[in-house]
């Protein structure tokens, strides 16, 4: 039993490799390409729609939804970034029913650079909204003693992200391994099937944190500029 795809080597040239996590992501990002094209190649504008566009839209605005009630903000701006994060996971893990597929996200490499994504997509938010001055000068608010500080919880927060999906769908293979090894065939059916609503979960969870984490860097953002917008009033009406 391997602990991560990493540890499964397909090819191996001198110093170069490829891994199971390599050939498994870009296997996933074709289907999900392959997917997205199949499915959006004959969408209709019409007064009626297909059944299966019906669907579709239901789906996108469970989504809008659900980003809307986390950001209280126009959800389309993140629909893009958040839902693929949310169907990328998600693909992954419904795919490890399949036997010999090995989930990209049972590789910690894999939900750190999803974890670094999100890293990067907070402070971007942050700036398309306030500018890059205004975003980094909240790192050294309300005095610059909390920059370490605020560095370290952005880069925490980054790791508690990847760890916790990564530790969650391993314990999940491991789980599946055990009981087919020494239990009856009927108890690993179980775990697959509770597996496949295990993965769905985690990929709502990674995808709801990665909207609070930006939701609460704009909060932070709006409140300083409001707080500071009363005392630009007050020295205008001095002056």
């Amino acid at each position: 039993m391997h602990l991560s795809p990493d540890n499964i080597i397909l090819i191996q040239f001198e110093f170069f490799s490829i891994n199971a996590t390599m050939v498994f992501t870009w296997l996933v990002m074709l289907i999900l390409s392959f997917g997205s094209w199949f499915v959006t190649r004959h969408l209709s504008k019409g007064a009626e729609i297909p059944r299966w566009q019906n669907f579709l839209e239901s789906i996108i605005s469970m989504i809008l939804g659900q980003i809307k009630d986390v950001t209280r903000q126009n959800p389309r701006r993140f629909i893009a970034f958040l839902g693929t994060l949310f169907i990328f996971v998600a693909t992954c893990n419904l795919l490890s029913v399949i036997p010999g597929f090995q989930p990209p996200t049972g590789s910690l490499s894999t939900t750190t650079a999803l974890a670094l994504c999100v890293l990067v997509a907070v402070p971007a938010y942050g700036i398309a909204d306030t500018g890059i001055r205004g975003y980094l000068k909240n790192y050294i608010m309300p005095t610059p003693m909390m920059l370490p500080f605020n560095i370290t919880g952005e880069i925490s927060r980054t790791l508690a992200l990847a760890v916790r999906l990564f530790g969650n769908v391993m314990s999940g293979s491991m789980i599946g391994g055990i009981l087919l090894a020494i239990a009856p065939l009927i108890f690993p059916v179980i775990m697959q099937l509770l597996g496949l609503l295990t993965g769905i979960v985690q990929a709502y969870i990674f995808a709801i944190l990665a909207a609070v984490y930006i939701a609460a860097g704009l909060k932070i953002h709006e409140e300083k500029s409001h707080e500071n917008q009363p005392e630009n009033n007050r020295k205008n009406s001095i002056q």
